[in-house]
C-alpha cells in the first residue's frame, strides 16, 4: 500500500492517548489480552498514565482504554451491526462509510418516523471493495474507526504497523467482532449485542439513549417469552448460509455459538438441529459445507436459510422454497414437506434490527400464537423506537 509523506504526528486529526502498558504494545495487537471468554471484565489499565487534558474515555477489548479529547462526532463502522447501534444511538449524521455495506440492511427503518441513513453513504465504495486500503483511511479522516483491530490483521493481512499507523495518523479503533463467537484468532474477550451497545453509548455519550433502547429490549423480549410454549413442543432450528436461489450446499450456523447473530434464536428458546451431529460453527478456520444428504441426516424441523435479506418472504417462498419443493432429495425434508424453510435473518444486527428480526422469527416459529410471517401483525411499537433514536424519549 502507499505511503503518506510527513510525520504520523502532523497527520493526526484527533488526539488520544492509550492508556496502560498492555495497550501499547503488539501483543494487544494480536488478541492475547483475555481469555476468549464472557466474563464482564475489562483488562487492566493503570489510570495514573491518563493525561490530564483527556476529556473523554472509554474502554472495549481489544483495545483496552482510550481517551479523546471530545466525543467523537464521524465514524466509520465495519459491519450493519455496529453501524445500527450508531443510528440507534442518534448518531446517524457522523456516519462516513460502512465497511461492508451490503451486509447493512436499512429497510427496517422505513417503518420509524424520522429514523434514516442518508443513501449516499451507502452507495459509496465499501472498506472491503477497496481492499480495505489505508488510503481510504487517510481520505475519510473519520474521528473513531469502529472496527475489531484484530479482525483486520487476520482477514485483510493488516500487520501490527498497519495498526499503528491509522491508529496514530487518523483515529483511534473501538470494536470487536462479535457476530460469531467461533474464531480461533479471536482471544480477546467477546461481548454480547446490549454490552457491545452499552460500549457504543458510552463512546458517543449517550448512555440515556441506551437505557432507553435497554429497557424498551427487556420488556419486548420478556412479553414475547411469556407467550412461547413448553420447551418440548418448540421446533428444532437448523440454521445456515447460502446465497444461491436454488441451494445445493450449506453453510452450518450453530445456535449455541452464543454470536449477536443468532441472538433472537436463543432468546426464543429453540433446539439447535445440530446437536450431537459433531458438526461445527462456520469460523475463519471451519468452512464445512453440507449437502442434501447431510440435511436429510439431520432433517430438522424448521430450516433457516442466510444470504437472502434483500427479498420479502413470499419472495423468498417463491424462489428458494419453491425450488427445494421441486427437488428430488430436499423435497424429502420435513421443514420443506411442511413449508417451513425461512430467511435465516443478517449475519450482523444492531438493536434496531434485532427487534425486527426477533419479530420475524417470532411468526416464522410459532404462527399460531405470534401470526403469518407474510402478515402485517407488529409485536413492539415502531413510534417508541422512533421516539428514542430522535431523542423524544
Amino acid at each position: 500500500m502507499p505511503e503518506h509523506d510527513g510525520s504520523q504526528e502532523a497527520l493526526t486529526r484527533r488526539n488520544y492517548v492509550k492508556l496502560g502498558s498492555a495497550a501499547v504494545g503488539g501483543t494487544l495487537l494480536a488478541g492475547c489480552t483475555g481469555s476468549g471468554e464472557s466474563t464482564g471484565e475489562e483488562s487492566s489499565t493503570d489510570e495514573t498514565d491518563m493525561q490530564a487534558d483527556s476529556s473523554h474515555t472509554v474502554s472495549m477489548e481489544p483495545m483496552g482504554t482510550v481517551s479523546f479529547d471530545g466525543v467523537p462526532e464521524t465514524w466509520v463502522p465495519y459491519g450493519g451491526d455496529y453501524a445500527d447501534m450508531g443510528v440507534a444511538l442518534g448518531q446517524a449524521d457522523g456516519l462516513l462509510r460502512v465497511g461492508n455495506a451490503g451486509e447493512y440492511y436499512t429497510d427496517i427503518y422505513d417503518e420509524l418516523p424520522g429514523v434514516s441513513v442518508d443513501s449516499d453513504i451507502l452507495e459509496k465504495e465499501s472498506l472491503i471493495d477497496n481492499g480495505m486500503s489505508k488510503e481510504l483511511f487517510y481520505e475519510m479522516e473519520a474521528d473513531v474507526h469502529i472496527i475489531d483491530p484484530v479482525m483486520l490483521k487476520n482477514w485483510f493481512d493488516w500487520s501490527d504497523g498497519d495498526v499503528e499507523e491509522i491508529r496514530d495518523g487518523v483515529a483511534p479503533f473501538f470494536g470487536n467482532m462479535i457476530f460469531r463467537w467461533s474464531d480461533g484468532w479471536h482471544e480477546h474477550r467477546y461481548y454480547t449485542l446490549y454490552q457491545a451497545f452499552e460500549k457504543m453509548a458510552e463512546l458517543f455519550d449517550e448512555q440515556e439513549r441506551y437505557e432507553a433502547f435497554e429497557t424498551l429490549h427487556d420488556e419486548y423480549i420478556s412479553s414475547i417469552q411469556a407467550r412461547l410454549p413448553p420447551t418440548a413442543d418448540r421446533p428444532n432450528v437448523m440454521l445456515t448460509y447460502e446465497l444461491s436461489d436454488e441451494p445445493s450446499e450449506f453453510t452450518p450456523y450453530r445456535l449455541i455459538d452464543q454470536g449477536t447473530s443468532k441472538k433472537q434464536w436463543n432468546d426464543l428458546g429453540v433446539g439447535d438441529a445440530l446437536a450431537g451431529t459433531g458438526i461445527e460453527n462456520l469460523s475463519t478456520e471451519n468452512r464445512t459445507k453440507l449437502d442434501y444428504e447431510n440435511l436429510l441426516e439431520v432433517d430438522p424441523d424448521v430450516l433457516l436459510i442466510r444470504g437472502h435479506e434483500q427479498k420479502t418472504a413470499t419472495e423468498f417462498r417463491e424462489t428458494v422454497l419453491a425450488y427445494m419443493q421441486d427437488h428430488s432429495v430436499a423435497s424429502e425434508l420435513t421443514a420443506v414437506q411442511n413449508g417451513r424453510v425461512y430467511r435465516g435473518g443478517p449475519l450482523r444486527q444492531g438493536p434496531i434490527q434485532n427487534l425486527l428480526n426477533t419479530e420475524r422469527a417470532a411468526k416464522q416459529l410459532f404462527p399460531d400464537e405470534f401470526g403469518d410471517v407474510t402478515g402485517d401483525n407488529e409485536l413492539f411499537d415502531r413510534q417508541r423506537v422512533a421516539d428514542i433514536v430522535t431523542g423524544e424519549f
